[in-house]
């Protein structure tokens, strides 16, 4: 009997060592195996006019019972609630590959879309208020692949947050400052509304800043089409951030294999030049800032539904040749990270309490010009 229990573990063991070398040489096969939609594109009508006059329709917004993204975990500095308004884009929550396009009131989509937001809008309810929309995401294996479907999910998804979006701005005062934030799909969709309907308005003078994070930004083919400049101090006003977090070693080639066969926002092809990166520990004011630096992390439980806020001193380094956002050793904050040793669902909970200060400090900043200008 024992020696049948050490073949046993002999063969487990053989056939973890053989999965774990599979997902290393063929990660990216598999994982488009994985997720990738199998059936064709179905076509979806626009929304009904009036969509987003139904609270039902945010994930959170003023008046939202349980609202995720008023989440304040244990540990939350105490600080003035500000006078700015957010629009935050969720992320991709829809994994399922059964459509192209995951539905507003699919139950499980809706709550890993609660979970993302409580981990990441939270970190901007500082302000006045945060608007956070359902919309009908393009699914995650969508972005995977480059296919005419992908193009097709994605122009569903951007149609729906455009609507949601000129519903905020009609409900914001007129003269109140807003900051514009999304990740992943959500920086993706925030990019394009950014260069359809802000850049050269007088909206555009309203805004603090924009956290276009977790989605690969081009600084010469995106980055000038949304109007706004790249954040280079901490107290800068009307300027972009963006970062995409990795650890050592990092391996980022199937994200940017993806990233670089579409065209940039000006429609020119994109090369290998680097991704835009700002540093979230400084506000951009320098390529690098050690683990001293971080002013805390989110760290959620193994369901994230709670978290608390932890010194675990995560560097950060906006890597020259890549503009990837290197954080040194891998830290501990949960078992989500993807291949690659990309923390991309960490995005934002590293430099949570850096975050908040950050839209804290420039939102001061816009008060102080607009004051001095008047």
């Amino acid at each position: 009997m024992a020696r049948k229990f050490l073949y046993f573990v002999a063969l487990l063991t053989v056939m973890v060592i053989a999965a774990m070398f599979a997902l290393r040489i063929w990660s990216a096969e598999l994982t488009r195996f994985a997720f990738v939609p199998r059936g064709v594109f179905e076509a979806q009508a626009p929304l009904r006019a009036g969509f987003y006059d139904d609270p039902a329709m945010w994930v959170s917004r003023p008046g939202k019972v349980d609202d995720p993204a008023q989440y304040r975990p244990a540990g939350t500095p105490a600080a003035p609630r500000g006078k700015a308004w957010v629009f935050f884009i969720h992320p991709t929550s829809y994994l399922a590959r059964d459509h192209w396009n995951g539905a507003v009131d699919d139950k499980d989509t809706r709550h890993r879309t609660a979970l993302f937001v409580r981990g990441m809008a939270s970190a901007f309810n500082g302000e006045a208020a945060v608007f956070v929309p359902y919309y009908r995401q393009a699914a995650f294996g969508s972005f995977l692949v480059n296919r005419p479907e992908t193009q097709k999910a994605r122009a569903v998804a951007y149609n729906d947050v455009r609507a949601a979006f000129r519903a905020f701005v009609a409900e914001v005062p007129a003269d109140a400052p807003i900051v514009l934030a999304g990740h992943s799909q959500g920086a993706l969709h925030l990019m394009h509304r950014l260069q359809d309907e802000v850049k050269g308005t007088p909206l555009g003078q309203r805004i603090i800043a924009a956290y276009m994070v977790g989605w690969p930004v081009s600084p010469a083919h995106d980055l000038p089409q949304t109007g706004l400049t790249a954040c280079t101090a901490p107290d800068q006003t009307g300027c972009a951030m963006s970062w995409l977090s990795f650890a050592d070693p990092p391996d980022a080639k199937l994200m940017l294999d993806t990233y670089r066969t579409e065209p940039g926002l000006d429609g020119k092809a994109k090369g290998a030049e680097p991704l835009l990166c700002t540093n979230p520990l400084n506000g951009g004011a320098a390529p690098a800032a050690p683990g001293t630096a971080n002013l805390g992390t989110l760290v959620p439980d193994a369901q994230l539904e709670t978290a608390v806020i932890k010194p675990l001193g995560v560097p950060a380094r906006c890597d020259a040749a890549s503009g990837l956002l290197l954080i040194g050793e891998a830290p501990d904050v949960g078992p989500y990270v993807l291949p690659g040793n990309n923390y991309h669902i960490y995005d934002i909970p590293l430099f949570w309490t850096n975050l908040r200060a950050d839209v804290a400090r420039r939102e001061a900043a816009w008060f102080a010009q607009h004051r001095a200008a008047k």
